[in-house]
């Protein structure tokens, strides 16, 4: 695994784009991995533990089929709550028509939540899981 981070682009093209936030964001270094769900060339979702930190990220992608996951947050501390600062596809998002709509939102969610992911059609979710004070 590499060090750095990548973007997929010139790094000026994700300039103003809502979701810049969260790939600045993003570690290098991770305590721990777990994969939540995955089929081989249809979609994944996997969760990494910062090295430096009690924050967990989520990822989630799907080939162009558009999918619906319910996902447990088992992964996090019961003992804690978490901010989740999430960045899901946008209501039209599609991989050919629309792959750049985004929806942005934040809500407090504990061990024992139940997440609905809606990926759009070619589409993905990420997720920063922060402990709240």
């Amino acid at each position: 695994m590499s060090p750095t981070q990548m973007m997929s682009d010139l790094p000026e093209n994700y300039e103003g784009h809502p979701a810049l936030k969260f790939l600045l964001d993003v570690p290098v270094d991770w305590y721990d991995t777990k994969v939540l769900n995955a089929e081989i060339g249809e979609y994944i979702t996997m969760v990494r533990k910062d090295k430096n930190s009690e924050d967990w990220y989520l990822g989630s992608l799907t080939n162009e089929k558009a999918r619906d996951f319910k996902i447990k947050l088992s992964f996090l501390d019961p003992d804690k709550k978490y901010l989740a600062e999430i960045y899901a596809d946008g209501a039209d998002a599609h991989w050919e028509s629309n792959p750049t709509a985004i929806k942005i939102t934040k809500k407090i969610v504990e061990a024992d939540t139940e997440m609905s992911l809606n990926l759009a059609a070619g589409g993905g979710q990420s997720i920063r899981f922060s402990p709240v004070e």
